[in-house]
């Protein structure tokens, strides 16, 4: 019985484990404007496809870029993985703007 117990306990854990990754949700921003992610992670390409469907103006060919806390900014590629959290920010411009 005990055994059984705890394969069983474990593979819940699991199955649940999996779920809240499904359930956990964040909003970032995008050009100033709120995006809601779900998942830890998500790729350049994600976030800015998820931006673009919740009606952010941008193309999915825009440049992403994490703003980051000392003023300066990284750019995120389309494969790049970004682990999210409440309150990043990010831009997208167009590739050819030379601002």
């Amino acid at each position: 019985m005990g055994s059984g117990e705890v394969n069983e306990h474990n593979g819940k854990e699991h199955a649940d484990e999996m779920h809240e990754s499904q359930r956990h949700a964040v909003t970032v921003s995008v050009n100033e404007q709120p995006v809601r992610l779900h998942g830890h992670t998500a790729t350049g390409a994600e976030i800015k496809t998820a931006a673009i469907v919740q009606g952010v103006h941008i193309q999915p060919n825009f440049v992403l870029q994490e703003e980051l806390p000392n003023g300066t900014s990284r750019i995120v590629g389309d494969n790049d993985t970004v682990h999210l959290r409440e309150h990043l920010r990010f831009t997208a411009i167009a590739p050819d703007d030379n601002s």
